[in-house]
């Protein structure tokens, strides 16, 4: 992880994106810099401030109960 502080990623461009693989919401983790698909397990990186929409980009999410 880098030590750079976490670049503010604009609130509009949040508010229209869904993910690519499911077309569902998506949402916000300021902390791991991530946009989460729930739907579809996966967490979106977001580098430098951009949203990487790429499935092969993505971190799959951990099952847990």
């Amino acid at each position: 992880m880098s030590d750079k502080p976490a670049t503010p990623v604009d609130r509009k461009l949040l508010d229209i994106l869904v993910c690519p693989l499911t077309k569902g919401p998506l949402r916000y983790d300021a902390a791991s810099q991530e946009l989460i698909s729930d739907r579809a397990g996966l967490a979106y990186p977001i580098r430098d401030g951009i949203p990487i929409m790429l499935v092969d980009e993505a971190r799959q999410l951990s099952e847990r109960g």
